[in-house]
């Protein structure tokens, strides 16, 4: 005996449905999103030596508790008075910044945060 089934009836698409989850991922992505302020730092790598004139260089060594400029122990606050009261020429000062293995990327942005107060100093971070 045959029997007769009717297709099953499709319910009628909600629209609601799609928009609160459109709504609840936009809201969690501006959530996520950072408001800061973004910073910028400026890094220059190493290269070739060329025939530019040379300036007063500063070697600074960054490890993760300590700071050195030209083999002395040096606050990271004080860093930035300490290069002014080296005595420049019109450039200013090359610092080159050796970072260690053990030196976090945000210790070395913290110490460019510092050197960006110095006037006339160009930073070369090496390794």
């Amino acid at each position: 005996m045959p029997v007769k089934l009717s297709p099953p009836q499709r319910g009628r698409l909600s629209m609601t449905s799609l928009i609160d989850v459109i709504f609840l991922l936009l809201l969690f992505f501006m959530l996520t999103s950072t408001f800061s302020k973004y910073g910028e730092v400026e890094l220059m790598a190493a290269g070739t030596g060329g025939t530019a004139p040379s300036r007063q260089k500063l070697f600074v060594s960054l490890g993760p508790d300590a700071v050195m400029l030209n083999g002395q122990s040096v606050d990271l606050d004080r860093i930035a008075d300490l290069i002014r009261s080296q005595p420049q020429d019109s450039r200013g000062h090359l610092v080159l910044i050796s970072p260690n293995a053990q030196a976090t990327s945000q210790r070395l942005v913290d110490l460019l945060a510092v050197l960006r107060q110095v006037e006339n100093l160009q930073t070369v971070v090496l390794g």
